[in-house]
């Protein structure tokens, strides 16, 4: 029976095929060379550690491959970390990819009804054929639904970047009517819109990872450019130009949507629009990720582990209520 991340326990041997998601080659106080690994499966991630293992074990997988991973499981500040005894590539005969890469929970097939089901509702027509030249193009809809929302942070998993669009889309409708400032439609597409440049930036076909383009150029750029493409066929569908400025709005939801500059955004909102889908994409993501501290936290106590991305623990509640261990 396969060994995955998310049953496996304090003090447990390991011998399995995992994905080494990430791997970097690093050096412990006295300047000893060790390996850390972050490997995945569908159930989870786990950090494992090699030490004494220099740039010869370094160089015998790549990050993205399926390794056999032989090692010990124990708890280390409040965390599961796997100590890492033996690592070899795997064969990819006979490994079953759904057992590597995380799903999302709802209903693909689902979602995508919802998406077509709210961009069809938009009132503007250059902005409705907007949506429809996305929705129609078929290796972009079926990449969509396929993008994790990120490699590490939020909605992380297969289909992540779909539901996270959906809830927002879902949320956006809902609050629209509260916010008379905003541009319903703008305010929709831009959310459908901002992170459509993910579908170039990541890689998701085996593990998830960076292309070559995500590195040198980001999401935000890429979606842009995405953004200029899909106008050009809205021009020639409608046999009419695309309003210039309608399109420089869109523009910046996308290049502005991450909030701040040290955050990478280029610019900060400066619309209505802008300032409601960094909001809200930023309300959907944090969310994410303490839902998932508190599903998958397995440690005991009432706190979860501490989260580096967002710099705090979380409070699960429960008996022994008061005391976080270590602080």
């Amino acid at each position: 029976m396969r060994q995955f991340l998310g049953q496996i326990t304090d003090g447990e041997s390991v011998d399995e095929i995992y994905l080494a998601a990430d791997k970097q080659l690093r050096s412990n106080r006295n300047g000893q060379p060790y390996i850390q690994i972050e490997l995945r499966d569908r159930s989870g991630g786990i950090t494992g550690r090699m030490w004494n293992a220099g740039e010869q074990v370094f160089r015998t997988f790549e990050a993205g491959d399926f390794v056999r991973v032989q090692g010990k499981v124990q708890t280390f500040q409040g965390s599961l970390q796997m100590i890492v005894t033996g690592i070899k590539p795997a064969p990819t005969e006979g490994v079953e990819p759904s057992d590597f890469l995380p799903h999302a929970d709802a209903d693909i097939g689902k979602l995508l009804d919802r998406l077509r089901t709210i961009l069809r509702s938009l009132k503007n027509p250059f902005l409705k054929a907007l949506g429809e030249v996305y929705l129609t193009d078929e290796q972009f809809i079926a990449d969509f639904a396929a993008c994790p929302a990120g490699v590490k942070q939020h909605h992380s998993y297969v289909g992540g970047l779909l539901e996270h669009v959906v809830t927002l889309l879902e949320a956006g409708d809902r609050l629209a009517p509260l916010y008379p400032i905003v541009d319903r439609d703008l305010w929709l597409l831009g959310l459908f819109l901002h992170d459509a440049g993910k579908l170039r930036e990541l890689s998701f076909k085996g593990g998830f990872a960076y292309t070559d383009a995500g590195q040198l150029v980001g999401h935000l750029v890429q979606g842009v450019e995405m953004l200029n493409e899909m106008v050009l066929r809205v021009e020639l569908l409608l046999n009419e130009k695309f309003p210039e400025e309608l399109k420089l709005r869109l523009q910046h939801v996308i290049v502005s949507h991450h909030g701040s500059y040290e955050h990478g955004s280029p610019k900060l909102p400066m619309t209505p629009e802008a300032v409601a889908v960094h909001a809200l994409d930023n309300l959907d993501a944090k969310l994410n990720q303490v839902a998932r501290e508190l599903n998958t936290d397995r440690g005991g106590g009432s706190w979860t582990s501490y989260n580096p991305s967002l710099q705090r623990r979380f409070f699960k509640g429960g008996p022994g209520s008061g005391t976080v261990e270590g602080e």
